[in-house]
C-alpha cells in the first residue's frame, strides 16, 4: 500500500482530468486496440509522443492593473 499526500486544494486535479480527458478524446475514443496490453503500449507511445512536443506555458500580464492584489498592496488588515 501507498499514501500519496495531495495539495490542499483541487486546482491540480483540474488539470488531471483535463490530461484523462486528452487521452480519451485523441486516443481511446478513435483506437481499435486487441487487448489491454495493446491497449497500454498505445497509451504509453501516446504520452512519449506528447511529452517530445510538449512546452511550457509562459503567463504574463501585459496590464499590472488587472492583477489580483493582497490584502498587504491593499493595505487592509489581514485576520
Amino acid at each position: 500500500m501507498r499514501i500519496h499526500y495531495t495539495p490542499t486544494y483541487s486546482s491540480w486535479l483540474n488539470q488531471v482530468e483535463i490530461w484523462f480527458s486528452k487521452i480519451q478524446r485523441d486516443l481511446i475514443a478513435r483506437g481499435i486496440f486487441c487487448s489491454v496490453k495493446d491497449l497500454d503500449r498505445k497509451i504509453m507511445r501516446y504520452i512519449r509522443s506528447y511529452n517530445r512536443k510538449a512546452t511550457t506555458i509562459k503567463w504574463s500580464y501585459k496590464d499590472a492593473s488587472n492583477r489580483i492584489k493582497t490584502a498587504l498592496e491593499l493595505n487592509e488588515t489581514v485576520h
